[in-house]
């Protein structure tokens, strides 16, 4: 049940594989939503500049902008435009799936094989992978989820930059730098669509690899005694998830239930040798310490992880390690654990 090296080197191999994943996906969406923006944009200039030239004391009044058809029309495009998008970020993000969970599952064998006696790694002969029709089933939820979660991006998108656009056209001295403010706000409000379809696509992708490993891991309980959350200790990693590091959970528990792109990955661990009849000694344990990590960083460094107020609270010992988390219930999602907001921090101080 020791981690080693080679333990450690498999989940770093597998977190540069769903990166890269998730990377392609990532420029495929943007390429995308860039591309339909640059379709979008002469329209919303040119109808932009049609309601400049009725200004009335230096001001397009609300009523005037939501009766102007040349931009009516610009906003049908744009939820037309946002449906394909939405299509589009669904075959983006699903047709990885099946490859994805099979990762997952792989890797937890590797992981657990990596953990036992070399010269007795033939016990995972018997290991049980996941067979295609739970795959199969596995992505069908996933890829419901995911329909689910883009389904709002259009109406909710279109709605935004609507109210963007009627809050009222101030023109002042510069009719010019008004069109230009108006336009990057709009177009800001139409990439909030592209925002949440990454988060969605990073967020899913890593969270079908996750349930790969947990299929595989459920199917092999006798070689398996549960697994530890391990995050990636780098100055990108956020307080909640440095102190769920090196937590334990049983073999069956989903996870790590991390925040929304969460990097964290789960690390299976094997029952003893002893256990599974090794008459031999076990290595010492690898698994790096999340605590001792942080504590070897500068207080400037601590702080850009945490925040200045989180650090001195820890520092002073006002909060614990384990305080920096906070499982959080999310309706039509699942449980996650996030930072507790530095409010709840202080009010338990």
């Amino acid at each position: 049940m020791a981690v080693t090296d080679e333990t450690l080197r498999l989940i770093a191999d597998s977190r540069r594989t769903l990166s890269q994943l998730t990377d392609q996906q990532a420029r495929a969406l943007v390429g995308a939503w860039v591309a339909s923006w640059d379709e979008l944009l002469p329209e919303y200039e040119a109808s932009i500049a049609e309601l400049l030239e009725d200004a009335v004391d230096g001001k397009v009044s609300a009523a005037k902008v939501r009766a102007n058809s040349r931009l009516r029309q610009a906003l049908e495009v744009t939820r037309a435009n946002l449906d394909g998008l939405q299509d589009a970020a669904n075959v983006t993000i699903t047709t990885d799936l099946p490859e994805v969970i099979n990762l997952g599952g792989s890797t937890t064998a590797g992981v657990a094989a990596s953990q036992l006696p070399p010269a007795h790694a033939g016990i995972l002969v018997a290991w049980d992978s996941v067979s295609p029709e739970a795959i199969a089933a596995m992505v069908e939820r996933t890829t419901e989820r995911i329909h689910s979660l883009t389904k709002p991006i259009p109406a909710d998108t279109v709605r935004l930059m609507k109210r963007e656009l009627i809050r009222g056209i101030s023109v002042g001295a510069n009719p010019r730098e008004t069109a230009r403010r108006i336009i990057k706000r709009t177009e800001g409000q139409f990439n909030g669509g592209l925002n949440r379809a990454l988060v969605i696509a990073r967020t899913e992708t890593l969270d079908s690899f996750r349930a790969g490993a947990l299929a595989s891991a459920k199917k092999n309980t006798d070689i398996l005694n549960g697994w530890r959350w391990s995050c990636s200790l780098s100055g990108r990693t956020c307080g909640a998830c440095l102190s769920m590091h090196g937590q334990e959970f049983p073999v069956d528990a989903p996870g790590p239930e991390g925040h929304p792109s969460c990097r964290c990955a789960r690390v299976d661990i094997t029952r003893s040798w002893a256990d599974l009849g090794f008459d031999i000694p076990e290595p010492e344990d690898t698994f790096p310490d999340a605590r001792e990590w942080y504590e070897g960083l500068t207080p400037d460094s601590q702080a850009d992880i945490l925040g200045k107020s989180r650090r001195d609270l820890l520092a002073s010992g006002d909060i614990k390690w384990e305080d920096l988390a906070t499982r959080k219930q999310n309706p039509g999602w699942r449980p996650s654990y996030q930072e507790t907001p530095l409010k709840d921090l202080v009010k338990a101080e």
